[in-house]
């Protein structure tokens, strides 16, 4: 398999962040303005601290005092500070590519889009270097090379991206037109995927033993409020939007106490297989978050940790969050009507030892011994 991908460097760019006083906001000073209005960011002490070390410019001259008066239709500037992101991989194979579409494996540990402490380190990055070094993507003025979906971080497994803006817009349609047929139907009314101009399958490795060979899941997923998670936790919730997932018993293992799944999502929910799979009390094995009925590991829904980094944001919050590994699934295949030819095309990225089953293994072994 091809790859393509750029070491990291020890340090990322820092980011610049820019604002306009608006009228309703004339009047309030420099800390209450950055402190209510980005509070998820820092909290106020370290809004004073970031002030403090001149990394905020108002229309253009640093501002160190922290009750300067803002004025209406001021420009303001706030430089986070270059920072050694977390280790993460870097390396992409490419299992598919033309000149609209390039299907990515992304390895697990890879964050997909900027968040967090991971604003370089990205899948994104890496497609707009890929994309630099390439002319035969940059062929077109509408060039956009970006991912069409999310994977988790901790998800390996197939990322679909589109260079083009044609591209992206259609493949996003196939996405929301798919999620839309689950909001519009009646679960037992049977198979919408035929209604789907994109398919995702996925190979999870669950807790416990599966009894039945195939499970439907159709609870909804909604959010709560949720520490270090600014927008909130996505969880099993009744009040939620509508969501299936279809189960099916690949492997049981009974010696581990495990079940190895595939999964055919028929809307794209964040974290909906960790979440429907913990919802039936079989949690993906390694799951630091999510455990039996779809809710994370108990916490206290009204504490918020109020310390902060060296930079003045959070420290990284105690209880775990998305983004954290360990658990084990992978996008393991995609079939999708071409956006442009229309062309039915079929990726599979090639699954990690621990998600095959025995009689896989077997194959694969066979097949390296022919080779040799």
């Amino acid at each position: 398999m091809r790859t393509i991908g750029e070491p990291w460097p020890e340090f990322n760019d820092g980011i610049f962040y820019s604002d306009r006083v608006r009228p309703s906001d004339s009047g309030v000073t420099l800390v209450d303005y950055y402190s209510t209005k980005y509070k998820s960011s820092a909290p106020l002490q370290g809004w004073l601290q970031r002030i403090g070390n001149g990394q905020i410019t108002v229309d253009g001259k640093i501002v160190t005092d922290p009750t300067k008066v803002l004025s209406a239709a001021s420009d303001l500037q706030y430089h986070r500070l270059p920072w050694r992101e977390p280790d993460a991989p870097y390396l992409l194979g490419v299992l598919f590519e033309d000149d609209h579409l390039i299907a990515l494996n992304k390895p697990s540990g890879l964050q997909v889009l900027p968040g967090g402490l991971f604003q370089q380190r990205t899948v994104l990055t890496q497609l707009h270097w890929y994309a630099s070094k390439q002319r035969s993507l940059l062929s077109c003025q509408d060039t956009n090379a970006v991912p069409v979906h999310r994977l988790g971080r901790g998800t390996s497994g197939i990322l679909l991206c589109a260079k083009t803006k044609l591209a992206k817009a259609r493949i996003s349609a196939y996405f929301a037109d798919g999620t839309s047929v689950v909001g519009s139907s009646r679960i037992e009314d049977a198979d919408i995927s035929k209604a789907r101009k994109i398919s995702k399958t996925y190979r999870a490795l669950a807790s416990g033993i599966l009894h039945e060979n195939e499970v439907i899941i159709n609870e909804p997923i909604g959010m709560l409020r949720y520490p270090g998670v600014a927008k909130g936790l996505y969880v099993a919730s009744p009040s939620g939007k509508l969501a299936l997932s279809k189960v099916r018993v690949l492997e049981r293992d009974i010696q581990n106490n495990r079940t190895v799944v595939e999964v055919e999502i028929q809307s794209g929910r964040p974290h909906q297989i960790r979440i429907h799979l913990s919802f039936i009390g079989h949690p993906l094995i390694g799951d630091p978050l999510y455990v039996t009925g779809g809710q994370p590991h108990c916490f206290d829904p009204e504490s918020v940790e109020e310390s902060f980094a060296q930079d003045g944001g959070y420290q990284r919050p105690l209880n775990p969050v998305p983004g954290d590994c360990g658990y084990h699934l992978h996008a393991h295949r995609l079939i999708f009507c071409h956006p442009l030819t229309n062309k039915v095309i079929e990726v599979i990225a090639p699954l990690p030892s621990i998600l095959q089953t025995q009689e896989e293994s077997k194959e694969l072994n066979h097949s390296d011994q022919d080779v040799k």
